[in-house]
């Protein structure tokens, strides 16, 4: 057995034995062959893989742990020392790659995962595994286990009014998996264009071009999406999140509503309805039902386990009308065997329990708390700012005072150690809407949520117009 790959030694060079050890594996941990913490061979084991004397490793080991490339631990053998991991890259304020290491992070999408129902998702999946078969244990149908498809059916339409039934529903692997597989649909019904709101999620639209289809976008206002400059568009399908649009919050009136269904069937078109959120209606008040519910035929209800359970579950639906939902059916048919069935059991389990209801009542009475805290910390500590939007969903919009210098707020905040990010990250549109934040309140307890809008409003106090503006409201 070949105990340690990369290092070997020739009897033909002119630098000592030890020296060729050494230098091997000091070019391994500098080219990141070797990792911190990978566990090296023993002395003895590479002194016979090398086929030299167990002293000559002896002694290469013994001076790199001197110049602190390997550490020794006792009863662990000697490794490679911890502290040499590669330094991180200059970051970014994106959803991808590596962030910097701050006390608060206020960005979307937050640890959700955190509040994870363990005992009752263990029973769930052991209750679903006991009852499993030959034929549960067989490749799963492509639009999902039948016992789930019948339970999202029942839920989906006790608490958002969907319209819809297990034959009309298809399991996915997240909402990206979805998306993906509308996107291969939408041209074989004739559609080469899908519309985007902006500001929307600009990395869900930059997925939609690499999957084929151009975006147009189109702007967002205080009633959701403008349909006039939809209809002006030329696509026939959009992307739109109407319960809670991303980052506004708007929730979609019921004027726009019905336009767009009006343009819908106009056109022969499709509304794609992203109900990311749609379990997290925090108001006081009726919650809006799906879109979907005014028009099955023309809209496609898009939804997740991810926010609700957890985004490792990989756990999506959608319940499209039949001509997309053949197609959909086609294409997945060209490309995987479905999604994982012992999964979806147990999720079907989770639903038909309750324990989904009761679950999901515990995190709304906990993010409303933590909303109610956000807005009185903004009205404390960021004077003249408004919170936009429905009390609904994971996140907020800040509109600032004008004026504001939005990205020197949002650098200042980082140098602060508050990870936030302004509104105009979202807009994709040649125009300047007034300076923003999206502040993602799921992640953080109350008391930490508080300490980050309070240290960003003394960033904020710092800059000229905040220095005015707290002035006067002193």
């Amino acid at each position: 057995m070949v105990w340690l790959a990369s290092v070997g030694v020739s009897r033909d060079s002119e630098l000592p034995l030890t020296s060729q050890i050494q230098l091997a594996v000091k070019r391994e941990i500098s080219e990141g062959v070797l990792r911190p913490g990978t566990r090296l061979p023993s002395s003895r084991a590479l002194a016979d893989d090398l086929r030299v004397s167990r002293s000559v490793v002896v002694e290469a080991y013994g001076q790199l742990i001197a110049e602190g490339y390997l550490e020794a631990v006792q009863g662990s053998g000697t490794r490679v020392a911890g502290h040499l991991a590669p330094a991180p890259r200059v970051p970014t304020l994106l959803d991808e790659g590596r962030v910097p290491a701050v006390r608060w992070d206020l960005r979307t999408g937050g640890a959700v995962s955190a509040h994870f129902p363990h005992r009752e998702w263990a029973g769930a999946y052991q209750r679903a595994l006991r009852g499993v078969g030959r034929a549960e244990l067989d490749y799963p149908p492509l639009s999902g286990v039948r016992p789930l498809r019948e339970e999202l059916a029942r839920y989906l339409g006790r608490v958002r009014g969907v319209r819809t039934t297990p034959e009309e529903i298809m399991v996915v692997q997240g909402f990206a998996h979805g998306l993906a597989l509308l996107c291969s649909a939408l041209p074989r019904l004739g559609i080469a264009t899908v519309a985007v709101e902006d500001p929307g999620l600009v990395r869900q639209h930059r997925f939609v071009r690499e999957a084929g289809l151009p975006t147009v976008p189109v702007p967002v206002d205080g009633e959701g999406i403008d349909v006039r400059a939809l209809a002006r568009s030329g696509a026939r399908a959009v992307l739109l999140t109407p319960f809670h649009q991303f980052p506004t919050g708007v929730t979609l009136s019921e004027r726009r509503r019905a336009e767009l269904v009006d343009w819908a069937r106009r056109t022969d078109g499709y509304l794609i309805e992203d109900d990311y959120d749609g379990d997290f209606w925090l108001a006081r008040r009726p919650h809006p039902l799906a879109l979907q519910r005014m028009a099955p035929d023309r809209v496609v209800y898009a939804g997740t386990a991810s926010k609700a359970l957890a985004p490792v579950l990989r756990l999506g639906w959608l319940a499209a009308p039949q001509p997309l939902l053949a197609a959909l059916e086609r294409v997945r048919g060209e490309r995987d065997l479905g999604a994982e069935g012992l999964t979806q059991l147990a999720c079907a389990e989770l639903l038909r329990s309750g324990a989904l209801d009761r679950h999901l009542r515990r995190l709304r009475a906990r993010y409303r708390g933590r909303r109610e805290a956000l807005g009185q910390a903004v009205q404390r500590y960021l004077p003249g700012t408004a919170v936009i939007g429905a009390d609904a969903g994971l996140h907020a919009y800040l509109r600032l005072p004008p004026h504001t210098d939005e990205s020197l707020l949002v650098a200042g905040a980082l140098r602060h150690s508050v990870l936030v990010r302004g509104g105009r990250e979202f807009v994709t549109l040649d125009r300047r809407p007034p300076p923003a934040l999206v502040v993602g309140y799921a992640g953080l307890p109350t008391t930490a949520l508080v300490d980050a809008l309070r240290e960003l409003g003394r960033v904020w106090a710092g800059q000229p117009h905040g220095r005015r503006v707290a002035a006067r409201s002193a």
